[in-house]
C-alpha cells in the first residue's frame, strides 16, 4: 500500500490577476435521524469541518490550486490530504475571494485569495491521511458549521452557496468523476 503525502511548497501555485487561486469543498453526509423513539425516520445533512492549525475555529478543506490539476482535482485533494475523506463532487458553490494575512508573496503581496468551492458528497472516511497528526474532524449540522466556522468567507459559501443549494434540493449540476461526459456522442 502507498503512503499517502501531502503536496507543499508553492512553485506550482496558480495566480491570476493578483490572486492566488485557491480550491475548496464543503464535505458532506447524510445522517438518519429518528424522530421521538417511533419508527419513522428523516435525513439529516452533517458537513465535515477541521480544526485550524493556526488558531481557534473550525474551516472546511482548502488549498493552493496547483498548475496540473484542475479545480476539482484540487478541492477533491486537499479534501484527501486535510480531512481524510472521499467523495464525490456535486456542485460547484461559487468562487469566494478572501485576503489572507499570511499567504502573501511576490504573485500576491496584498495576500488576495479567490476559491473556488464545491460540494462532496463523502463517500470514505479514512483511517489514515497526511495531515491527522495535526488535524480533527467534526461532523457539524449547518446551523453549528455556521456558528464554528473563523473564516467570514467560509461562512458565506455555507449559507450562502450550500445552504441555498441544499434549500433547492441539491441536485447534481456537475458529472460524476470518471464517467463519460453525458454530452458526448459516445454511448
Amino acid at each position: 500500500m502507498s503512503e499517502l503525502v501531502a503536496r507543499t511548497g508553492r512553485h506550482q501555485q496558480r495566480y491570476e490577476g493578483g490572486y492566488r487561486l485557491i480550491a475548496g469543498c464543503i464535505p458532506f453526509k447524510y445522517r438518519n435521524v429518528t424522530e421521538n423513539g417511533d419508527d419513522t425516520s428523516e435525513k439529516m445533512v452533517e458537513v465535515l469541518m477541521i480544526n485550524s492549525t493556526g488558531g481557534p475555529g473550525l474551516l472546511f478543506p482548502k488549498g493552493g490550486w496547483e498548475n496540473d490539476e484542475t479545480a476539482e482535482e484540487a478541492a477533491v485533494r486537499e479534501a484527501m490530504e486535510e480531512a481524510g475523506v472521499r467523495g464525490d463532487l456535486v456542485h460547484f458553490l461559487g468562487n469566494y475571494s478572501f485576503k489572507s494575512k499570511t499567504l502573501q508573496d511576490e504573485y500576491s503581496p496584498e495576500g488576495l485569495c479567490r476559491a473556488a468551492m464545491y460540494a462532496l458528497n463523502v463517500e470514505e472516511e479514512l483511517e489514515c491521511w497526511p495531515e491527522k497528526s495535526h488535524r480533527q474532524r467534526s461532523w457539524l449540522t449547518i446551523p453549528e458549521a455556521i456558528e464554528c466556522c473563523r473564516h467570514a468567507w467560509m461562512r458565506e459559501a455555507l449559507d450562502q452557496g450550500f445552504s441555498k443549494w441544499y434549500a433547492d434540493g441539491m441536485n447534481r449540476t456537475l458529472p460524476r468523476q470518471g464517467s463519460p461526459d453525458p454530452s458526448s456522442d459516445q454511448q
